[in-house]
């Protein structure tokens, strides 16, 4: 039973880690925090879970952006042309090093423009599993401190 409450816990991680770094309204701190705080899940596979979960949902908006200049002259469509533009300028001119902030609030937003520039996916997974996996060891040794 135990091993079931472990993996459905974990699973609840990933969710919200995955969910997180999508342009959905979800926190994967608080899970991440409360599952440390409870002992019931080794440190190792919070970290691994939540950091694997996140960098997979902005693998999700890297596709994402692969697409969506399709539509980008549609009423619909999210933002507007002169702001397209500004990110795409703003990503040309810093360049790929702006996925180290994937983790930051609006860090999603990079991972997207990512897809749209066609950054090459090795080095867009490394950048943002890095950033992403140091974020939760941060968090870890955070609330390890505040403990």
């Amino acid at each position: 039973m135990a091993d079931t409450a472990v993996l459905a816990q974990l699973a609840g991680l990933f969710a919200a880690a995955f969910g997180a770094a999508t342009i959905l309204p979800f926190q994967s701190e608080v899970v991440f925090v409360a599952l440390q705080v409870a002992g019931s899940v080794s440190l190792p596979a919070l970290l691994i879970v939540a950091s694997v979960g996140n960098t997979l949902g902005s693998v999700l908006n890297y596709v994402m952006g692969r697409g969506i200049e399709h539509f980008r002259h549609r009423r619909w469509f999210p933002v507007t042309e002169a702001q397209l533009d500004r990110a795409q300028g703003w990503y040309a001119r810093w360049g790929v090093w702006t996925l180290l902030l994937s983790w930051a609030p609006l860090g999603d937003g990079f991972t997207v423009v990512a897809g749209i520039m066609r950054t090459p996916v090795w080095l867009f997974v490394t950048l943002v599993a890095i950033a992403k996996t140091g974020r939760y060891l941060a968090l870890a040794w955070i609330t390890a401190q505040a403990a």
